[in-house]
């Protein structure tokens, strides 16, 4: 690996949570006192990638869509998009975006794809919805339905109201019939106490929402039942599902 980075990331500390071997040992020591003050987050974190595997699976088999744009797209973990997608529509076509440059480095991980679909990775900020959306143009067709993912990223945009404006501006570009995957943390007051410790030590920022809040990334859109939810009571596999603090939801472009 890199030489150690001085400054815990997003992505590495995700990585860490997940079972991961990219990342060091600035992220696993955040990641270690977060953990000791809210243990549910290793949950919630399995609990996410769950969720976005079960909403890339509906939107595939149930909606056709055959287009992905995965925004903050984080570290090659088990189940990527690309994976997930391909195995149900092997004509697939991904374009992953992050701008960690741990997450550009190991990029090729993401770059497999079935010889039907494609898969492209952009090294970018997410905010930057015109470059990303340029660059994506490239291997995505912006003129038929496209699934925009963003899981983990929006509570790095600490304003509400930009973080609006930033899901509006990709929405506007899309064609209809093109879906919206959004996931992040929800507000608590355990959850609270390691949204304290991420911001005194990990970058970047990173705030809560409540459900309220995370519903306005929604507005104008369709949503799939059922609607703005715990990650784990979106459409579960299993009856046993049980509420964490990570609100998730899936909705359509008119």
């Amino acid at each position: 690996m890199a030489d150690e980075p001085d400054e815990p990331q997003t992505a590495r500390i995700w990585n860490y949570w997940l079972g991961g071997t990219e990342n060091f040992a600035v992220d696993r020591q955040v990641g270690d006192q977060i953990r000791q003050a809210f243990p549910q987050i290793v949950e919630n974190a399995r609990a996410s990638r769950a969720f976005l595997v079960r909403a890339v699976s509906h939107v595939t088999t149930e909606a056709g869509i055959r287009q992905f744009l995965d925004v903050g797209s984080g570290l090659p973990a088990a189940d990527n998009v690309h994976q997930v997608a391909q195995r149900l529509a092997p004509e697939s076509r991904v374009v992953y975006v992050d701008v960690d440059p741990l997450v550009q480095a190991r990029a090729r991980a993401l770059l497999t794809s079935t010889p039907q679909g494609a898969t492209r990775y952009v090294h970018a900020d997410g905010r930057q919805s015109a470059t990303v959306l340029a660059e994506a143009a490239g291997t995505v067709d912006l003129d038929r339905p496209v699934a925009l993912i963003m899981s983990g990223i929006l509570g790095h945009v600490v304003d509400d109201d930009e973080a609006v404006t930033m899901v509006g501006d990709y929405l506007a570009a899309l064609a209809p019939g093109s879906y919206l995957i959004a996931l992040d943390g929800s507000r608590s007051e355990q959850h609270g106490a390691a949204e304290k410790i991420w911001n005194e030590q990990a970058n970047p920022p990173y705030v809560l929402r409540g459900r309220d809040q995370f519903a306005r990334f929604f507005a104008g859109l369709e949503l799939v039942e059922p609607g703005v939810t715990s990650a784990p009571l979106w459409r579960p596999d299993a009856d046993e599902a049980r509420p964490l603090d990570v609100l998730c939801g899936v909705g359509r472009k008119p």
